[in-house]
């Protein structure tokens, strides 16, 4: 396999140190930094829907010692939906937009899970950060550029302090999968020539919105349906399948191009987001992956990954094909569970994973993949990590009770990204 190649410093923090309002270094204590196998490790949770909740129940089911003592979130029904889950007082528990700095703030706090909807996770993980707290957040870790600039800094300043991160790409942690990758890196399937990925499956909840709810509110309690929460389905669930693959080369692609739409989804209730994607990803040496998400009812279900090279082909979660047959026949632990027990256990041992920039990187390709379906255009990579001035941030200033107008859903060949040139002569990067 070729060595791994994903965004340099020059290519893609050039001019972004500031990009996290210039994070400091500051004194960690030996308590947080470096906790011995039997301190107590207290955790605070920022986000209090569904995958916060079960995030935290993970949390505490991977490892002895661990205690949730915080939560915050934007809405109080959704704190309390929490609270009945674990022992948190009423003065570690926060509401509003603003809720992660008062949960920040308590120097008790160790660890943070950062649960929100995507689009705010690079602000709060960089808040954690400069902080110095250690990090699991949730996938996908941004929606646009500029907040994938904010979480690769963030987590440059992790490394620098010590500090733990690790991403919700629970099979980077699942034993099947991480066995499978080490045969494949080791050549078990010869060189990689194509792959393929999936995420197909039917619709998702949503909820009506209610007399009286601001913009802000309904948007935020139906968070899936908008690109600045989520970055589409492509992101917020597709980006595991595209991480894979990843994995699997072991480098970024060069080049994206991506067809996509809103045929089937199309009431105002869900948003702006499209209800399919096909994309090719084009990784050095022109090989290609086709890369297939959505979200239609009535249809087949498919969440995989297959690699295939010059010596046989892999389902990369157990199974090799091939001149080198082979079958993962070992304990298979809870994914979800694992991944914590991994941060916990790197957190003791004074060894901390940090996973911010790869997950940030496999995030990238998911909001290239996007980007070029939107637009109808062919991104090479290089572009879109120096001249994209993407940015669906939300803003300092946001409230509950604001007016946000949904944009319309992207047109293929009318929506066009700022500073966009095409030379209609694809270039390798």
């Amino acid at each position: 396999m070729a060595k791994r190649t994903g965004l340099t410093r020059r290519e893609f923090l050039t001019g972004s140190a500031m990009a996290i309002g210039g994070l400091a270094l500051t004194d960690i204590t030996a308590r947080m930094a470096w906790a011995a196998p039997t301190d107590t490790i207290r955790v605070g949770v920022i986000g209090c829907g569904g995958r916060g909740t079960g995030a935290a129940k993970n949390c505490v089911e991977s490892s002895p010692g661990i205690k949730i003592i915080a939560l915050a979130d934007a809405f109080k029904d959704r704190l309390d939906d929490t609270k009945k889950h674990f022992n948190v007082p009423d003065n570690r528990c926060f509401v509003g937009l603003d809720a992660y700095k008062a949960l920040l703030a308590l120097a008790e706090v160790d660890m943070v899970i950062l649960a929100t909807p995507p689009g705010f996770r690079p602000i709060h993980f960089a808040a954690t950060i400069e902080a110095g707290k250690h990090v699991f957040m949730e996938k996908p870790v941004a929606v646009c550029p500029k907040g994938i600039k904010m979480v690769i800094a963030a987590s440059q300043e992790a490394a620098k302090k010590k500090l733990a991160v690790v991403a919700g790409t629970q099979r980077r942690h699942e034993a099947r999968y991480v066995e499978t990758m080490k045969r494949i890196h080791d050549g078990a399937i010869g060189t990689i020539v194509a792959a393929q990925c999936y995420w197909n499956q039917g619709g998702l909840w949503f909820k009506e919105r209610e007399q009286g709810q601001s913009d802000v509110e309904w948007q935020l309690r139906n968070w899936l349906y908008f690109t600045w929460l989520s970055g589409d389905h492509i992101c917020e669930q597709h980006v595991h399948n595209i991480d894979v693959i990843n994995w699997a080369f072991n480098m970024l692609p060069d080049e994206v191009h991506s067809i996509g739409g809103r045929q089937f989804r199309t009431e105002p209730k869900y948003g702006n987001i499209y209800d399919h994607f096909g994309t090719e990803f084009f990784y050095p040496g022109d090989v290609r992956t086709i890369s297939i998400c959505r979200q239609i009812d009535g249809l087949d279900f498919n969440a995989s990954e297959r690699v295939i090279g010059t010596k046989g082909w892999s389902d990369c979660g157990g199974s090799i094909y091939g001149e080198n047959a082979w079958k993962y026949s070992g304990a298979n632990p809870n994914p979800y569970v694992q991944e914590h027990a991994d941060l916990i256990a790197s957190i003791r041992n004074g060894t901390p994973l940090n996973e911010g920039q790869r997950v940030a990187e496999s995030t990238l390709c998911a909001i290239m993949a996007r980007e070029s379906a939107y637009s109808q255009q062919r991104f090479r990579r290089t572009w879109f990590t120096a001249k994209c001035n993407l940015n669906l941030l939300p803003p300092a200033e946001l409230k509950l009770t604001d007016a946000k107008p949904v944009p319309p859903a992207a047109i293929p060949g009318k929506y066009q990204l700022d500073g966009w040139v095409s030379d209609n002569t694809p270039k390798k990067a």
